[in-house]
């Protein structure tokens, strides 16, 4: 007989979920999904279905690890909003299942892993990309995206100064008076990132509003938005000077704007270069374009419910 599936929340996954445990964890499976052996790792491409009528979409991922003994699915709906809209855009579950026997082990929130798991990759292409002496962080955006990336990129790197753009300004403010650290409010992108060694982009754009001419040499781009084929943050300039890398060759020549409608070549993926398969040209424009995985959801969830069976 099976047992009830582990049902844990927002606050319990957020408590349990810890970047010193996760990022080891991603670094590993972005390696292992990279050497693209099947019989390990099982990952479609994210299918998504629009809800036209609401200006949503419905997103649904699942993944198997099999010598991880994972198996999982997220389903995720993102929105864009009408500005002033009190309405998360984004909302998830994640499910675990028993991989012998089918049924529900947990559900769980799946917002806060969403944002742990992706800030906690971009930081890993930061330490792979990012200028050796990077002083200056940029962060446009002021959702749940952009306080996990300041969360984990002021734990992990020493910067002097960060600086954040949002569009909406009470955001902005909002979003300095919950830190503990400095933050510095820009009143334009352009303001934001001129002269930044780091610039992660976690905004609902569609159209372009970070620009290849505002960005310095060697700067390196954690861009966590537009996760569709016609939605774009970062314009061509900057897409075709930089060196791109990906998440996932897949998921990116079929989701991301920024690649598609650029034109721009991807070179390599993150697991590549983990794997030491493809270098890591940090004395360049980086980009890396991050859409998110299941894997990386699959990895997360089981460390959140390792977690909570060592407590009880």
């Amino acid at each position: 007989m099976c047992e009830s599936p582990v049902v844990l929340n927002k606050h319990e996954v957020e408590r349990l979920l810890c970047y010193d445990d996760l990022i080891p964890r991603l670094e590993s499976v972005m390696g292992k999904f990279s050497k693209r052996d099947s019989s390990e790792i099982i990952q479609p491409v994210r299918s998504v279905v629009p809800i036209q009528h609401h200006n949503g979409f419905l997103g649904v991922m699942p993944a198997y690890l099999a010598a991880e003994g994972i198996l999982s699915t997220k389903m995720v709906t993102f929105y864009q909003r009408a500005e002033g809209s009190s309405l998360p855009s984004t909302q998830a579950t994640v499910l675990l299942f028993h991989p012998e026997h089918g049924n529900v082990t947990a559900i769980m929130d799946g917002e806060a892993i969403t944002a742990k798991r992706t800030a906690a990759v971009s930081a890993i292409s930061a330490k792979l990309f990012s200028p050796a002496l990077s002083e200056v962080l940029c962060i446009l955006g002021s959702g749940q995206q952009a306080r996990s990336h300041y969360d984990v990129f002021t734990k992990l790197f020493k910067f002097k100064e960060v600086r954040l753009w949002s569009r909406r300004k009470e955001m902005a403010q909002r979003f300095v008076n919950d830190l503990q650290g400095p933050v510095t409010v820009c009143g334009s992108v352009k303001e934001a990132v001129m002269g930044a060694d780091v610039i992660v982009t976690a905004t609902g754009a569609s159209q372009p509003i970070l620009f290849g001419e505002w960005v310095k040499a060697g700067a390196h781009i954690a861009a966590v938005g537009a996760c569709r084929p016609d939605w774009r943050e970062l314009d061509d300039v900057l897409m075709r000077q930089a060196v791109v890398y990906v998440d996932s060759r897949e998921g990116a020549t079929a989701e991301s704007g920024d690649i598609i409608l650029s034109g721009a070549e991807a070179f390599a993926e993150l697991g590549e270069v983990i794997n030491g398969s493809f270098p890591a040209q940090r004395e360049k424009i980086t980009v890396f374009k991050s859409l998110g995985m299941g894997i990386q959801d699959a990895v997360s969830a089981k460390l959140v419910l390792e977690k909570w069976k060592s407590e009880h």
